[in-house]
């Protein structure tokens, strides 16, 4: 039962993504064909993201834990359970970023549970400050990358629910215990190119 729950969110996270970025992204100054400017895709592809996610979270996970059915865990390979909210994100995006068209996005915080999700790079740590100052308000930057320019934004990782707060709040590698519902927990990374989307449009 895991596996065809985990498989099918997977095959919807990654139609999803390759749907959403099959509509070109192009800045205005480019002078490049018209498109959808990238930060209007970047709010598209958010939008599936965290809708798979809260559905995951609330109705898969917390429930099927709730139920007794199955439990959630860190280590759900080896345990045949389920894996936690932020593990499910990391997991498509892998299988999103092999199908095709370079779309990447992971969670980052300044107060990690896994140190591999610390920011990394001098934009993620200023969108981290910048989306604590605004939580509405997505952190975005276009930089030039090995072949494309690539636009980047942060948007808020805002806790929706009791459970999230719960575990963080819990969990024994948890830098900051004093997380309540509606807090910013960090930020969600969103990168794609830019010019590659619009040769393929040409």
């Amino acid at each position: 039962m895991t596996g065809k729950v985990l498989t099918l969110i997977a095959t919807i996270a990654t139609i999803s993504a390759l749907v959403a970025t099959s509509i070109f992204a192009v800045e205005k100054k480019s002078g490049g064909p018209p498109g959808v400017p990238p930060g209007i895709v970047a709010d598209y592809l958010r939008a599936v993201i965290m809708a798979h996610r809260h559905f995951y979270t609330i109705h898969i996970a917390n429930r099927l834990r709730q139920e007794r059915i199955v439990d959630v865990s860190e280590n759900w390979r080896a345990t045949r359970s389920l894996p936690l909210p932020v593990q499910l994100l990391q997991e498509t995006s892998e299988i999103a970023e092999l199908t095709g068209p370079n779309v990447r996005y992971h969670l980052i915080s300044q107060w990690p549970i896994n140190k591999g999700n610390a920011p990394t790079t001098e934009f993620e740590r200023r969108g981290l400050k910048e989306i604590q100052a605004h939580p509405t308000r997505p952190y975005s930057s276009t930089v030039e990358g090995s072949a494309d320019q690539v636009f980047e934004t942060v948007y808020a990782d805002i806790a929706v629910t009791a459970a999230c707060v719960e575990c963080h709040n819990a969990h024994p590698n948890s830098p900051k215990k004093d997380f309540k519902v509606g807090d910013v927990m960090g930020g969600l990374v969103i990168s794609f190119p830019l010019s590659s989307q619009a040769k393929k449009a040409e």
